[in-house]
């Protein structure tokens, strides 16, 4: 008989000034959402958060997400750029105890196939304790595609290492559909489908 799939405690962070007061709709929340609902095979409980791009107000709802609310994963999009107002990376920084310099180098990678000014993105990933927090760019196509990866170009996305660095880091095991995103792992870290 087999195990059910443990369920993934996932904190979605959208960071904009406009939308968290209401001048416009907010469409990153929703973009993280249905994309890793696709892409992840197990229970999913949900901690969005919309905020201002703040750096105070942004690193304590890091740390909120995964010190109080023990979530697993979190995704930000927003505010990685090089405007002043952008400060995700440095909150994001403030809050880690391990740099994750992979994730941010794959994401400008993805984004140079569509525009010169990747380049410009400041985009990183971080852990804290059991979480692994990472910074998305802000339009929906564009977090797609960064999760996803080019298979038409044969590029990786960001989403195929996420299951087993939180392996590594004691989180639950993460069962993904092949279909949208397949999770790279050892061969012997590969349980069997449930």
């Amino acid at each position: 008989m087999s195990e059910a799939l443990a369920p993934i405690r996932i904190g979605v962070v959208s960071i904009s000034d406009r939308a968290s007061s209401g001048i416009y709709e907010d469409k990153g929340i929703p973009a993280l959402q249905e994309w890793v609902r696709r892409a992840v095979r197990n229970p999913i409980a949900w901690e969005p958060r919309l905020i201002p791009d703040e750096q105070d107000g942004i690193a304590a709802t890091l740390r909120e997400l995964v010190d109080s609310a023990k979530c697993d994963l979190v995704l930000t999009t927003g505010g990685t750029g090089p405007a002043p107002r952008d400060m995700t990376p440095e909150a994001t920084l403030a809050v880690a105890d391990k740099l994750m310099p992979g994730f941010g180098e794959q994401m400008r990678q993805i984004s140079l196939n569509f525009t010169p000014t990747a380049i410009l993105s400041r985009q990183v990933a971080v852990i804290r304790g059991k979480a692994l927090i990472i910074n998305l760019p802000g339009q929906p196509k564009s977090i797609a595609e960064t999760l996803e990866g080019l298979k038409d170009r044969g590029v990786h996305g960001i989403f195929s290492a996420v299951p087993y660095c939180i392996d590594l880091i004691g989180g639950p095991y993460i069962e993904t559909d092949e279909a949208v995103c397949k999770a790279f792992r050892p061969k012997n870290a590969i349980r069997a489908p449930r």
